[in-house]
Formats: structure tokens, sequence, C-alpha cells
């Protein structure tokens, strides 16, 4: 039996990885540097990989993946709400800062998504062991990948930022050239930083 708050973070956590396909979707239609075009479409795809995994997650708990609860309704409209979002910020014509706001957009939904992975990464040792085994198998599969989409998102906004204010700025950021935990991010900003 998976506890209710499992189920609903689960549930939640789904919900917004669907979410987080429509807004990569929307991103790369606002995304004009072509780097960070390539980024997104690879982290595009990786998300619809996320949502395979999270729906496996949930078949193999005996969770109904399409149950919808009132946490996972709101969790769709916020989704939503970011596409708006990107849609008026393209509607305005000024592509620069529809990218702009493409990146707060997806910078919003990855930290989101980076904090529900972590939460479901504590949850897989107190379920009984199947369960846990097989959220910590998804865990795996996934929070790398999830700590690069956020550092990586994080760095394009505060780089774009910089642009737009006639500052110097790092295209591509330099977490660009790392990957790994968004610890290791934070490194190359304070590094990139003391060299500007």
């Amino acid at each position: 039996m998976i506890p209710s708050q499992v189920k609903e973070l689960l549930l939640r956590s789904l919900e917004h990885e669907r979410s987080a396909v429509l807004v990569y979707r929307t991103a790369l239609e606002c995304a004009v540097n072509e780097q960070l075009k390539a980024e997104w479409d690879t982290y595009f795809d990786q998300t619809e990989k996320h949502v395979s995994i999270l729906t496996r997650v949930c078949i193999a708990l005996g969770i109904d993946p399409g149950e919808h609860t009132p946490g996972s309704e709101i969790v769709h409209h916020m989704g939503n709400s970011l596409v708006v979002a990107m849609r008026r910020a393209m509607a305005t014509g000024d592509a620069s800062a529809a990218e702009l706001v493409a990146c707060e957009c997806v910078v919003l939904a990855e930290t989101t998504d980076r904090a529900n992975w972590e939460l479901l990464c504590e949850c897989s040792p107190v379920l009984d062991s199947a369960a846990g085994s097989t959220l910590a198998e998804a865990c795996a599969k996934v929070q790398d990948e999830e700590d690069e989409h956020l550092a990586h998102s994080a760095g394009w906004r505060r780089e774009l930022w910089l642009k737009s204010l006639g500052l110097k700025a790092v295209i591509p950021p330099p977490e660009e050239n790392r990957t790994g935990a968004a610890v290791d991010a934070a490194i190359v900003r304070k590094n990139a930083r003391a060299g500007r």
C-alpha cells in the first residue's frame, strides 16, 4: 500500500512533467539563440522520457497515471500559465524579450521538477522493498538530468538578463562547459564571476 501523500506527490510530479513538455515545446518557439534551442530540444526529449518513466512507476505501484486530484489539477493550471506567459511575450513581437520570458518559465518549471524528484528520491527508502526499488531506479535515471536542466537553464536566464541590461554576458553560459550536480554549477558561476 502506497501512502496517500506519496501517491499525491507521484501524481503531481507526473502532471508537472506533462506540463513541462508543453513548457519546452513553447519555449522552443521563443528561442532565438541556436545553442539554447538545441539544449532545450534535448531537455524536451528528456522530459518526454521522464513522463514515460513516471507513468511506468505509477503503474508498477498500482496508481492510475490518469487519475486527477485537486493538487494535480492545480499543477496542470500552473503549467498552462507558463505557456500563456510565453505566448503573450511572443505576441509583443520582441523576440529577445520572449526568449528571456521563456528562460524564466523554464527555470520556474525546472525548479519544481527538481524539487519533486528530490522528494521522490527521499520517499524510495521508506516504501516497501519492491515499491522503493522501483522508485529508486526511476530516480537514478532522472535526477542528474534534472540537476542539469535547472543549472543550465538558470545560467541561460542569468546571462540573457545580463545581456538585456547591457552588461557583460557570457553566451553560452559558463554552466554549459560542465555537467553534474547543481553544486558544480554554483562553483562554475562563482569562478566565472571572478574572471569577469
